[in-house]
């Protein structure tokens, strides 16, 4: 990554010297098929920008990162590649008040996920292109100013291999010379423009909505065309665009809309106007769960707000990647609570979205909302909890805090000012303060602009007659933030624990009393944040505690049930609640759990409490419990349904024994059966997996479920596998594929360290603690950001839970003072997981006493 920085005061300097006017990009992509003499393989790229000088002084400099430039001229005076051109970056001087400048060079096709793309299909032997920038790889595959305040049009022409069908942002077609050209697009920055080429499999359909037609397509490899539902995306599809005209009264502006479903894609989606990329494993080759096309339905609709907050107007610099992400984040459950099948969707945005916020307010990288992002390594970090789901969280509150119709009329008036410009926080706040009537900016400070997670609790007194004389809620947890949130109060009447009465209420300060609740019955169940209104923590006083652990699954409505399960979780994490014990609630409550995304969380975090937050003593116990807990649900289950299914993952990935193991063969060889159970090729290879972990199944054996599956998601559950053999050599292996070499592409490092990384192996990829410290300064150095994040953040040695290995993080952070602050801080949030993995070990030590 040396020299591929850009930092915040180069931008705006650049931003206040110079506005684009056009760019016209010409690509030859014909070199993607065929053999390759090239040590690294390229493809032509032409780019032509014209810009006008805005401020003062006659020098500047543009973004590329190529093998090689071929000329450069400025104004039509000739540039020296050799001395202009460092790698990165192209210096130009000389400046005109109106200028043109053509750079053409040979781009490199990517491995990495970053930049062009380079896919081939093990199946069929075909070859497929994406691009994906954000928030800085346009520049890999051409000359640009790449920050997002310079916005222009853009003309793409690409020459690509016959047979192939090219697409990009702009409605395109092929010319008489076999040139892809496409119609020039609106102003939008450099990270969101897009090229998708190969022999892709389209499927094309078009919403309607008075005089306003919109272009549909959609469409995945050849080899996976026959699970590609596509009528789900495109229903999903045209609900979501019916909500935002309803309510954003501001019509899609960009034309067609395209979806690709690509291949080794590092993001979930990525927002490109009229061609939004997807990862492809959203297509299902197997039965998955309605938690799968809920999540699915999510991301189109996350990606869908995108075209308005983020495309339309976009943030000035990364400082404000909130007001893209947050929004669309809030925007994916919002739309699909309102608009589509997924009614329940923010039972899931408060049990799983909200779940990787908190984890990552309370690490110390946390940071406000409105973060402070010094360049792009700090902007690539900054996809993370705090500006996804605590953004989108805060938003709901800002919801609830303002009222809908205020923030949807902000929404519209925020569009319609700032069309394809750029913002700032302060841009927002102003409209906001318009429609709500609200001071926006003591709001703002309050949840925008400080960082950390407040913890409510109820303290409850009662008189003799058992009613309520006082309940207050007691906000800890950093500075006291206004929350406009909801107390419940709950009662166990026949078996069923269901809300009898409610306040919605403004919490402020260390103490609010909730005088609304006074002379209510004495309540089985405080719950604070009752409606998920706000964004916390949320605590019980001793009796609701007890309540939640005897009667969890009483609970009637399932947001209330997400909400004491986070809670609960919350507890666990915080070394405030054995890991014993969350297991114990469980595998008491899990079977009745109806929602199955919830029921798929609270799995997960089940496997984390046994592996992470258990003393060592009781693993191997918990780890039986989960595993007979597993089989037993997996028998009671529903034939057929979907809570089998979930089932019998949790009970392959949990088993640990002989008869455990014999039942995963059967199911395999067909000996065994489990009425209604279809073991499908995904579920094959999820219960091949732990015979494989323990030595039951070696390469030949991988080998032949390959055969089976010899695909491109079979190749990489075979890597997974092969680096998963309890083998020093295969583990030696592994760490030299990943560490010490670059040939394998962002899908299979991240395959070989999922294989590698194994709780039942602790021993055995003990050695590698040391040599992670001592690898990752260089690896750093050496490999794409993107890579640089898998391998340091895969590879920490966190299952290595002792205090050594917590002095050999602290030690490598002393000894690393001047580590790039990215690097530092991904070996910081390592230490942090490890440090709270040790607190809550000890929490569990203590309840076995």
């Amino acid at each position: 990554m040396p020299g591929e920085n850009l930092s915040r005061d180069e931008a705006q300097e650049r931003a206040e010297l110079l506005s684009v006017d056009g760019y016209e990009v010409v690509l030859d992509l014909r070199s993607a098929v065929g053999d390759s003499a090239e040590a690294v393989r390229t493809f032509r790229s032409e780019t032509t920008i014209r810009f006008r000088r805005t401020g003062t002084g006659d020098s500047t400099f543009v973004d590329l990162i190529a093998p090689s430039v071929n000329a450069v001229t400025l104004n039509g005076r000739t540039l020296d590649p050799a001395v202009v051109f460092d790698g990165s970056r192209i210096a130009i001087d000389g400046l005109a008040d109106e200028n043109v400048l053509v750079v053409d060079a040979q781009c490199a096709y990517s491995r990495t996920g970053e930049g062009m793309h380079r896919f081939v299909d093990p199946e069929d032997g075909e070859v497929y292109l994406y691009t994906q920038y954000e928030p800085s790889d346009a520049r890999r595959v051409y000359a640009n100013f790449e920050q997002p305040d310079l916005k222009a049009p853009y003309r793409f022409a690409v020459t690509a291999p016959e047979g192939w069908t090219v697409w990009s942002n702009g409605a395109g077609e092929r010319d008489a010379d076999g040139v892809w050209r496409f119609a020039e697009t609106a102003p939008i920055s450099t990270y969101i423009t897009c090229v998708v080429a190969g022999p892709y499999h389209y499927v094309t359909d078009s919403y309607t909505r008075g005089e306003l037609e919109i272009p549909l397509g959609a469409m995945c490899r050849k080899s996976l065309a026959k699970h590609f539902d596509a009528d789900d995306v495109f229903l999903i599809t045209k609900q979501g665009f019916d909500f935002f005209h309803d309510n954003f009264d501001f019509p899609y502006p960009f034309g067609k809309y395209d979806q690709a479903f690509v291949p080794e894609y590092n993001l979930g989606a990525m927002e490109n106007p009229g061609m939004v990329t997807f990862r492809e494993e959203y297509i299902y080759r197997g039965r998955v769960t309605q938690a799968q096309y809920e999540s699915r339905a999510n991301v189109i609709l996350h990606e869908m707000a995108h075209m308005w907050f983020g495309d339309l107007v976009t943030m000035v610099w990364w400082d404000d990647l909130w007001l893209k992400e947050s929004f669309a984040d809030f925007m994916g459950s919002f739309v699909n609570a309102e608009a589509t099948r997924f009614t329940n969707s923010w039972v899931t945005f408060a049990n799983n979205r909200k779940a990787w916020a908190y984890r990552a307010d309370q690490l110390p990288s946390t940071h406000p909302i409105t973060a402070d992002i010094r360049d792009l390594e700090d902007a690539k970090l900054n996809f993370d909890g705090i500006t996804y789901a605590k953004g989108a969280s805060v938003l709901k509150q800002l919801v609830a805090y303002a009222g809908r119709e205020a923030f949807l009329e902000g929404a519209r008036r925020y569009f319609k000012r700032h069309a394809y410009g750029n913002t700032r926080l302060a841009d927002l706040l102003a409209i906001l303060e318009e429609t709500s009537g609200r001071d926006m900016k003591a709001w703002a400070k309050s949840w925008l602009q400080t960082s950390g997670v407040n913890t409510l609790t109820p303290a409850v007194t009662c008189d003799a007659e058992g009613r309520i004389t006082e309940l207050a809620v007691v906000q800890e947890g950093g500075e006291p933030r206004p929350h406009r949130a909801a107390v419940g109060l709950y009662r166990l009447s026949d078996g069923v624990l269901a809300r009898y009465a409610r306040a919605e209420v403004d919490i402020t300060g260390a103490r609010t009393v909730v005088s609304e609740l006074a002379g209510q019955e004495r309540p089985d169940l405080v719950l604070v944040n009752d409606d998920d209104l706000t964004y916390c923590k949320i605590r019980f006083d001793e009796v609701s505690l007890a309540t939640v652990r005897a009667h969890l699954g009483s609970i009637a409505d399932p947001l209330a049930r997400a909400l004491c399960w986070s809670a609960l979780w919350n507890l666990t994490r915080d070394g405030l609640m054995p890991a014993r014990d969350f297991v114990a609630v469980a595998l008491a409550f899990t079977g009745s759990e109806t929602d199955i995304g919830v029921l798929q969380m609270v799995h997960a975090w089940t496997r984390s409490a046994v592996t992470h937050y258990s003393a060592h003593a009781w693993r191997e116990e918990g780890g039986r419990l989960l595993a007979d807990g597993g089989l037993r649900e997996l028998r009671l289950a529903l034939p057929g349904s979907e809570h089998q299914l979930t089932w019998a993952r949790f009970f392959a990935a949990t088993s640990s024994s002989e008869a455990d193991f014999q039942l995963l063969e059967g199911l395999l060889d067909g000996t065994a059966q489990i009425d209604g159970l279809d073991v499908d090729q995904e579920l094959r290879w999820a219960l091949l997996t732990p015979l494989v972990v323990h030595g039951l199944a070696d390469e030949e054996r991988i080998d032949e479920e390959l055969a089976r599956d010899d695909t491109a998601t079979g190749k990489r559950h075979q890597v997974r596998l092969l680096a998963s053999r309890p083998s020093p050599a295969v583990k030696a292996q592994a760490w030299a594929q990943v560490v010490e070499s670059d040939t394998l592409s962002n899908a299979l490092v991240e395959a070989t360290i999922t294989g590698f990384v194994q709780a039942s192996q602790r021993e055995l990829i003990a050695p590698y603690g040391e040599k992670y410290f001592a690898a990752i300064e260089q690896l750093w150095a050496d490999r794409s950001i993107q890579i640089g994040m898998d391998v340091v953040r895969g590879l920490f040695p966190g299952l290595q839970d002792d205090e050594t290995t917590l002095a050999a993080a602290d030690g490598w952070l002393s000894a690393h003072a001047s580590a790039a602050p990215a690097l530092r801080r991904l070996v910081l949030e390592g230490r942090d997981d490890l440090a709270r993995a040790l607190r809550a070990q000890e929490c569990d030590g203590r309840a076995a006493v």
